[in-house]
């Protein structure tokens, strides 16, 4: 049955970093569409990895005139194709707060008789706001009402970029949990880079933590970091 994936976050949480490493996962052995609806954010959106994503066999779809110095929010027609074409997965990075949201409400029309919708909201604790409790309650609640979508999970991928360690997913793991015990959802994943992600793993069973707050441990690649021949080609 063809799936669709819902990436949301707010600002930082690294919600286009997950969407992009499950769109390259998911492209190993299924064809798969990725749409990148950030029509708010100029910076570190899934776009930028076109040359990737086309190596790997991935379609994009992206918001006009991304990635050329124009920011007008505009979405190409095109991307209503996603819900009648071949792709076995379709994977929606949307633009990290409740304005940003509003560009996936306009495709509730599809979306509200789909039944493989999964719907999920990022969180890196180590971001501005994203640390209290309240905010991340409030900002799931926006999200939903402007996305007109519901939030299926969350997924704890805190972290300090190239500073993090485990003591980063500790922490985002004690947020999830008070996130998913004042909201009722669930974790579906822990996220984290190699060798730190591991680190994690092994202090979640030697200390107990509540698996229903891990989820599933999700190694996950850089593919936004600034690489020099990038910054010559694209800029920050």
């Amino acid at each position: 049955m063809k799936k669709y994936i819902i990436v949301i976050g707010n600002f930082g949480s690294g919600k286009t970093e997950l969407a992009l490493n499950l769109a390259f996962n998911a492209a190993k052995d299924q064809k798969v569409t990725l749409v990148d609806l950030d029509i708010i954010n100029p910076y570190f959106r899934s776009s930028e990895r076109k040359k990737e994503l086309d190596a790997a066999g991935i379609r994009l779809f992206s918001p006009s005139f991304v990635s050329m110095g124009v920011e007008v929010p505009s979405l190409p027609a095109e991307i209503y194709s996603v819900f009648s074409n071949d792709s076995d997965v379709v994977i929606f990075d949307v633009g990290g707060d409740a304005a940003g949201a509003i560009a996936l409400g306009q495709y509730k029309r599809f979306l509200k008789d789909i039944e493989n919708v999964e719907t999920l909201y990022v969180i890196n604790s180590r971001r501005p706001f994203s640390c209290e409790l309240d905010f991340n309650i409030d900002m799931i609640g926006k999200v939903t009402e402007a996305g007109r979508v519901g939030v299926n999970a969350v997924v704890n991928n805190t972290n300090l970029s190239q500073e993090t360690t485990v003591r980063e997913l500790i922490d985002g793991y004690d947020m999830v949990r008070r996130v998913c015990e004042a909201t009722g959802l669930t974790v579906k994943y822990t996220t984290g880079c190699e060798p730190v992600i591991s680190e994690f793993k092994k202090y979640a069973e030697e200390n107990g933590l509540d698996p229903r707050y891990v989820g599933e441990v999700y190694p996950i690649e850089r593919y936004m970091h600034r690489d020099w021949a990038r910054f010559t080609e694209s800029g920050l």
